[in-house]
């Protein structure tokens, strides 16, 4: 009985462990029509992105940038494309920053 408790504790800690990995990529919101050469895209509040209409107004167009480089407001070399993130093991940001 006591092994059955064991192994049954065990593999919910293996699907806890598996579940976390197989996680979102990071994303941030971005104005699609921002891009600067040397800062990449800004990043602005989440809403943005998650309105049907994905618009910032003015003319302006949000987006989730994903498995970017962050850097004081702005997001650089990642990918529109999510699953793109996923293929290539972006599972998080190393700035630690959050955008907003």
């Amino acid at each position: 009985m006591r092994s059955g408790t064991v192994m049954l504790g065990g593999a919910g800690l293996l699907a806890a462990a598996l579940s976390a990995c197989s996680s979102e990529p990071d994303r941030r919101c971005v104005d699609r029509d921002s891009y600067d050469y040397l800062k990449g895209y800004r990043i602005v509040a989440d809403d943005n992105c998650t309105t049907a209409s994905g618009s910032l107004g003015k003319g302006a167009d949000a987006d989730w940038y994903y498995d970017a480089d962050v850097s004081e407001g702005w997001a650089d070399d990642g990918t529109f494309s999510r699953s793109q993130a996923v293929d290539r093991g972006g599972f998080g940001s190393s700035s630690g920053s959050s955008g907003g």
